[in-house]
């Protein structure tokens, strides 16, 4: 790790550490309502307390995310490079696409409660649903904005199709189809916590909407948190093989 590395790391946990002991030193000299704002140290507390029931919860969570997180990479991924490739196709679906992506996912939900029931499976509907456009959306755009030029050039060579795929088109959408993975974890995750906290099914955003609704602050801080940690290291690991990816690409 360089020094550079090093000094960025190090301001970074002395910004956290400064936020963390500021909430800490607001919240015991009442300047906040422990009602509404706990502390810091009670957060923990509530954390350590809840053990085992909220990894079970978080776990559930996570297991119906990967489902649909997969269908959303699959179907994505696919549709996105068929979309691109194919003009005629692409013109006729891609106003659809958008004013599919642009409409308030919230309002599919009730119906898919009312054909689908209660459950694992409309949690990873729609889950899968949530993530599945942007994912879309960045794969189309990466495939068509391809440089002609490239792929004129090795059409012109005897490229076969897959070859054109594999050599050409593949590699120049790397890392649009990396961000959109990127992005589509999150947003598969808030859709399965959307489905958790309004439609009643087992899981983290059952277990926050239950805090909330009880005035129990400090275990919905805690909740939250470990709902974050998560999110982001999910995030972060993502952005690790894109990285990684990068490189063979280059």
């Amino acid at each position: 790790m360089s020094p550079e590395t090093v000094r960025v790391r190090l301001l970074q946990a002395l910004g956290i550490a400064a936020i963390v002991g500021g909430w800490e030193a607001a919240a015991r000299g009442g300047l906040v309502d422990p009602l509404f704002v706990p502390a810091p140290s009670a957060v923990a507390a509530a954390l350590v307390d809840m053990g085992g029931s909220a990894l079970g919860a978080l776990g559930e969570t996570l297991v119906k995310t990967a489902v649909a997180y997969v269908i959303a990479a699959v179907v994505g991924v696919a549709g996105g490079i068929a979309l691109g490739s194919v003009p005629a196709l692409r013109e006729t679906l891609h106003p659809f696409v958008v004013a599919a992506y642009g409409m308030p996912k919230i309002l599919v939900l009730p119906w898919i409660v009312l054909l689908l029931g209660f459950g694992v499976v409309p949690a990873v509907t729609y889950g899968a649903i949530h993530g599945l456009f942007p994912i879309l959306l960045l794969v189309l755009g990466a495939v068509r904005d391809v440089d002609r030029t490239l792929l004129t050039v090795a059409r012109s060579f005897g490229a076969r199709p897959w070859q054109v795929y594999g050599k050409v088109i593949l590699p120049a959408i790397v890392p649009s189809v990396l961000a959109s993975l990127r992005l589509g974890i999150v947003f598969c995750l808030l859709g399965v916590l959307i489905v958790e906290m309004f439609a009643g099914v087992r899981g983290m955003g059952h277990v926050l909407n239950s805090f909330a609704n009880g005035f129990q602050a400090a275990r919905l801080f805690a909740a939250t948190a470990l709902v974050s940690a998560v999110s982001i290291a999910i995030v972060l690991a993502l952005d690790h093989v894109s990285e990684t990816l990068s490189r063979w690409r280059g």
